[in-house]
């Protein structure tokens, strides 16, 4: 059990780590998928030198923010990130928007200062700052669990959803639902929505056991958890008849977080434990039978890992990851032909869903002065026209180079769903649950034993 806790904490931490270096280009694109003034809050432009110097004429501009007038007095704006958020000239969408930057600083009196401060030490000191009323800087990466609903609460933050309508460079679910609080969208960000996750699969073994060619489940629509375990299944075999598998279908069969996201399901509602929602029931279910017909390939002791290291055997067809991780199985292994499909589609889900447990964007406090004249920066910094046909584009057609694989990392994280685990409520139980649920205890018998405790951990967040 205690190997499992370990095993699934340094998922989820990596998850966070790597979600934070591999999201697209520019000043806010870098990001993917860690965990994201009274003046700003109801008046987005009391100031006479603030307001809109010219009329949008067509459709496309009316949703970007007319040209303003105003001077920063030579103010440095403080961008804190765990890492480093300058703009980086390695490709012209780059070039673009650093020489955006410069004619911003130029016209509006300011400098920019990218502050970075260490990972470990990242939450508790912009909390501190923010508690104490001296933020840290004027544009923060948070997490969502670190601010919503605590911080939030406490009126740390400058809603900014009045500011973020540009569709062209504003990713709308990141302010309109990810960082929504009782109606107001407290984050923002640009580039891409995170990471694409799926199902890496080893196309060589695939034709070696004479297996139908996976992709032809996405062609027909037919990928969804049925067929998933039928091709699992018909991967299994005991190539030399010693009695034992020496081939296997699935590395590992604990795939709680992205079954939740592929059949939109969360473990917390709002408020509410989520356990007895029927969305739910259906991915509890769905990997109650992966466990109790042994569909995964069992593990041998090994930490968080060990999927991974199965299927870079060669001896494993499929694996669940997110699109970052193939350019290490490229490395680790050149003889094979690897393949990524979307995780297939839940019964309730009608589409491909890619996963976050722990979304951030940036923010802005609210003890921060003209928290409109921050956004409005950051989307002329960021108010480009691509080289590239969509935001991640580049990314994909380095990682992959079957179109296949890029059209499916791309259809998978065009839909990127939250789901809310221990790391937003940290007296979860949440290993304790996977843990029966994948030891093959009715899901009847986990979840009467467990909403309580859900519950209660929730309840403790959100002060009830």
């Amino acid at each position: 059990m205690w190997m499992r806790k370990i095993s699934l904490l340094f998922c989820s931490l990596i998850l966070v780590i790597m979600t934070a270096c591999s999201s697209g280009s520019g000043g806010d694109a870098k990001t993917v998928e860690p965990g994201q003034a009274e003046e700003a809050v109801n008046a987005p432009a009391e100031a006479t030198n603030e307001q809109p110097t010219n009329e949008s004429s067509s459709e496309e501009e009316l949703t970007g923010t007319p040209e303003m007038e105003f001077d920063m007095g030579g103010r440095t704006i403080k961008w804190v990130s765990w890492y480093d958020e300058s703009i980086q000239e390695d490709n012209p969408d780059n070039i673009k928007r650093k020489r955006n930057l410069e004619e911003l600083m130029k016209k509006h009196n300011f400098k920019m200062e990218y502050v970075i401060v260490d990972f470990g030490e990242y939450q508790d000191k912009v909390t501190a700052s923010l508690v104490a009323g001296e933020p840290i800087g004027d544009i923060i990466r948070v997490a969502r669990p670190w601010m919503i609903p605590t911080l939030v609460n406490q009126g740390l933050f400058a809603p900014v959803d009045e500011y973020t309508k540009n569709e062209k460079v504003f990713i709308q679910q990141y302010t309109n639902e990810y960082s929504q609080y009782e109606g107001r969208g407290y984050g923002f960000r640009t580039g891409i929505n995170g990471a694409s996750s799926g199902i890496f699969y080893n196309r060589t073994l695939m034709n070696q056991l004479g297996m139908k060619p996976l992709q032809e489940y996405v062609n027909e629509d037919n990928w969804n958890w049925d067929t998933f375990i039928q091709v699992a299944k018909e991967a299994n075999k005991d190539s030399n008849n010693d009695g034992k598998l020496d081939i296997w279908g699935l590395a590992s069969a604990s795939l709680l977080v992205p079954a939740m996201a592929s059949n939109e399901a969360n473990l917390v509602i709002l408020d509410k434990q989520g356990l007895e929602d029927p969305k739910t029931l259906e991915v509890l279910n769905f990997l109650s039978r992966l466990a109790t017909e042994s569909v995964g390939r069992p593990t041998e002791g090994g930490d968080w890992t060990e999927p991974g290291q199965f299927f870079r055997q060669g001896n494993t067809l499929m694996v669940a990851g997110s699109d970052y991780e193939m350019e290490n199985f490229k490395q680790d292994m050149p003889d094979y032909d690897i393949g990524f499909l979307p995780f297939p589609k839940g019964p309730s889900a009608s589409s491909y869903h890619s996963h976050n447990t722990i979304p951030n964007y940036l923010t802005i406090p609210s003890a921060v002065e003209h928290p409109v004249r921050l956004v409005y920066i950051y989307e002329k910094i960021n108010d480009i026209d691509s080289i590239y046909d969509y935001p991640k584009q580049s990314t994909l057609e380095t990682l992959f180079s079957n179109e296949d694989d890029i059209q499916n990392a791309k259809l998978a994280g065009e839909s990127i769903k939250v789901i809310d685990t221990e790391s937003g409520y940290p007296s979860m139980p949440y290993y304790e649950f996977i843990g029966e649920i994948m030891e093959g205890i009715p899901v009847s018998t986990v979840v009467e034993k467990y909403k309580g405790p859900f519950q209660a951990a929730i309840d403790a967040v959100w002060k009830k």
